[in-house]
């Protein structure tokens, strides 16, 4: 995990421009809703808050709570860890696709801001219930 310096840079380097001003909106949009700051993970995600994870298996770690990636074809939106699919929600944001605990955006003035702003804070609340999540 590096600073939120490191998540302002990466951001203020997305190309193209429209793309840069889709993850400026975007970072301002979950600093509101999650009260965290951003923090660059993996050399590409920018992630709100974090939580320790041990899986039944015995595998552990440390990973972020929601945030998102702009790449040049799509932003990749991360509502972790995917247990919930929030069919509700996902029927008002509009035009998109879905992993397990991603959604892929093309253009984010296609989706419904409002949507999104519920999918993260009902993601965290989710995300809440099987993990303590800790701010970055």
């Amino acid at each position: 995990m590096e600073t939120t310096g490191a998540a302002e840079a990466h951001i203020a380097a997305i190309e193209p421009e429209r793309r840069r001003a889709e993850a400026r909106r975007l970072d301002g949009i979950f600093r509101e809703i999650t009260g965290f700051r951003p923090r660059l993970w993996s050399g590409r995600m920018i992630g709100y808050g974090c939580y320790d994870y041990t899986y039944s298996t015995g595998h552990s770690g440390t990973w972020l709570a929601t945030g998102f990636a702009a790449a040049p074809r799509q932003i990749t939106i991360y509502v972790l860890p995917g247990y919930t699919p929030f069919p509700d929600i996902m029927a008002r944001l509009g035009k998109h696709r879905r992993g397990k605990s991603c959604l892929y955006l093309s253009r984010l003035d296609q989706a419904d801001e409002g949507a999104l702003r519920d999918l993260i804070r009902a993601g965290l609340e989710d995300l809440a219930t099987r993990w303590p999540i800790r701010p970055t």
